[in-house]
């Protein structure tokens, strides 16, 4: 801002004003990045919020009408999202009375032995409903195969380039979910030729840019992650050269909805500048 401001001066033959910019912009620009990363800082730790969503669905089964998905995604559990912060993403979580939950990758940042008591609270997450967890790239840095078997301990179930079955009424929801590019085990994959019919199919997939990969195989909706908005700024502008057009929120891959998290907690310095961490509830509606 202090150099645009100097520019235009200058253009413009304002010395009196290009004087006082070019001797105080130095320390009011020192202020205002302080401000900035405390005011970046509070948003980051004091919690997420709740993102409502109402997805509308032509043709939707009457009994998956109003059926709500919590989804989280990139918590992120490690140097500065701890036990405490989890903590208060699984009450707002439960509160929201969730049918299905869905863990959307990059829950973990470190091994299992030293952050196991911190995300111990999400077991609490698979006693009122179904959760189904896909790996992120971070959670394959944190070593893919023992994150794998701990989800599994805790209760939830792990998708890795395959589908599950519930039922809610008379309707039929399969839930499919694919691998993170990051995984050397198996490369991300998702058919449904073997599949049950259904009357919903949601794909969770932590990449945003694997939607081509569902939107073939014939889902209604991906539910992703990764992005994190962009964070913070200039960060939230540069994303969208990567990953648009599914870069935050709804967009449409042909007729699959894709839905993309900002993020339930933060990665590298806490702060949010511009992004807000979320928790999602979507709720189905028929349209």
């Amino acid at each position: 801002m202090r150099d645009l401001l100097l520019l235009a001066t200058a253009a413009l033959a304002l010395e009196r004003a290009h004087a006082v910019i070019a001797q105080a912009g130095i320390p009011a620009a020192f202020v205002a990045s302080l401000l900035a990363v405390a005011l970046g800082a509070l948003i980051a730790l004091r919690g997420p919020r709740v993102e409502k969503v109402v997805l509308p669905v032509a043709g939707l089964h009457a009994d998956l009408d109003g059926f709500r998905i919590v989804q989280i995604s990139d918590l992120h559990v490690g140097r500065s999202i701890r036990r405490g912060y989890v903590e208060r993403v699984v009450e707002r979580a439960r509160a929201l009375d969730p049918e299905l939950v869905a863990l959307t990758g990059d829950m973990v940042d470190g091994p299992v032995p030293r952050l196991a008591p911190h995300v111990a609270p999400l077991a609490a997450l698979t006693e009122g409903a179904p959760a189904f967890f896909v790996l992120g790239n971070h959670d394959c840095y944190s070593g893919a195969e023992a994150w794998i078997a701990h989800w599994r301990e805790i209760g939830a179930r792990v998708l890795l380039n395959e589908h599950a079955v519930m039922r809610k009424g008379a309707a039929t929801l399969l839930i499919g979910g694919v691998v993170d590019p990051a995984y050397r085990a198996r490369r991300p994959d998702i058919s449904l030729a073997d599949a049950p019919a259904a009357d919903f199919r949601l794909l969770l997939a932590h990449n945003p840019k694997l939607a081509p990969l569902g939107a073939r195989a014939g889902f209604d909706l991906q539910l992703s992650g990764h992005t994190h908005a962009g964070q913070f700024f200039p960060w939230t502008l540069a994303v969208r050269l990567v990953h648009a057009p599914h870069v935050a929120g709804l967009s449409r891959e042909g007729r699959m909805w894709v839905y993309v998290s900002a993020g339930t907690g933060s990665w590298g310095p806490p702060v949010r500048f511009g992004t807000s961490p979320e928790i999602t509830l979507i709720t189905l509606a028929s349209a």
